[in-house]
């Protein structure tokens, strides 16, 4: 399924800003099962310099400057991404999960290996090994137990965007019960990095559908969150804490990291400013007719088969 992505950023600020760096991270990734088909940055005012690389978790990142004087900063991330369906093992024919203990964490790959470590926003916490217990039985499949304690997180914890900050810990929001889908996306992987398996912090969008009869109203959408978790034989699996899902052709990944420190939109560092008031809106919608960078690409293949 294709979509058309417009995130749109917005800063007011109280009083001049003079001089301003960011670090962007607003192009979709292109893997197998999602291709990033364009991408463009449309930053007001314009940026005096404008640079793009990888970062070391492979997400596409944008590096700008704002030399002029401002009180208002714009940046608009649109993108066009194709996303095929999901195919996920079934969670009962999985490994047992102690097979991915650290006394044999040697065996995993190195992209595995280094999610298994607490993070900035992950901690090590007595109390999360207590509650993964309950759904990590002895000798049960690594999937079917990921996939009740992401059931577990979403029936015990209300979603609440008045109960958390960026800077909650994941403790007091253990203890609340209540957060937004980045809480429960640190949840699920203290979770299962205090039992010593790989997981790691996917930031991206899920299309949200309006209630029936109702029509979509603009950027009423929203960044979104949930977790990967390693599955040996397999790779990595997709789990959504917030919708009690696995990851569908719904769900469009951005970037992904050890937590939701590695893969911030935006972040930057300002000179002057004073107070700041921040608005985001995001449209997620899908494309019925093909778009021309799809049939290019069909095109071209046919040509190559010819």
């Amino acid at each position: 399924m294709p979509y058309q992505i417009t995130h749109r950023t917005t800063y007011v600020y109280t009083s001049e800003v003079t001089v301003s760096q960011h670090i962007a991270r607003l192009r979709p990734r292109s893997f197998p099962g999602q291709t990033c088909l364009s991408h463009e940055l449309d930053i007001a005012p314009a940026s005096g310099i404008l640079t793009s690389r990888t970062d070391y978790f492979g997400n596409p990142t944008h590096f700008f400057t704002m030399s002029g004087a401002h009180r208002e900063l714009t940046v608009i991330s649109r993108s066009m991404v194709a996303v095929a369906k999901r195919a996920w093992p079934a969670p009962d024919k999985t490994p047992a999960w102690q097979t991915l203990l650290p006394s044999t964490a040697e065996s995993l790959p190195l992209e595995a290996h280094e999610y298994i470590y607490p993070s900035a926003y992950v901690p090590h916490l007595p109390a999360l090994a207590d509650y993964a217990q309950a759904s990590f039985t002895t000798g049960r499949p690594l999937l079917e137990a990921a996939a009740d304690l992401m059931h577990r997180i979403f029936t015990e914890f209300a979603f609440d965007p008045t109960a958390t900050t960026v800077a909650t810990p994941l403790e007091t929001v253990l203890q609340k019960r209540r957060g937004v889908c980045q809480d429960f996306a640190h949840l699920q992987i203290g979770c299962l990095r205090s039992l010593g398996l790989p997981a790691r912090y996917v930031s991206g969008y899920l299309e949200t559908l309006p209630p029936p009869g109702k029509t979509k109203l603009i950027g009423a959408d929203a960044s979104h969150a949930w977790v990967q978790l390693y599955v040996p034989g397999f790779g990595w699996v997709d789990l959504d804490p917030t919708n009690n899902i696995l990851a569908g052709s719904r769900h469009i990944t951005v970037a992904w990291g050890r937590d939701f420190d590695d893969v911030s939109p935006i972040r930057g560092v300002i000179g002057g400013g004073g107070k700041h008031t921040l608005s985001v809106a995001v449209d997620v919608t899908p494309v019925t007719d093909e778009p021309p960078e799809i049939a290019a690409q069909k095109n071209g293949m046919t040509q190559q088969q010819s």
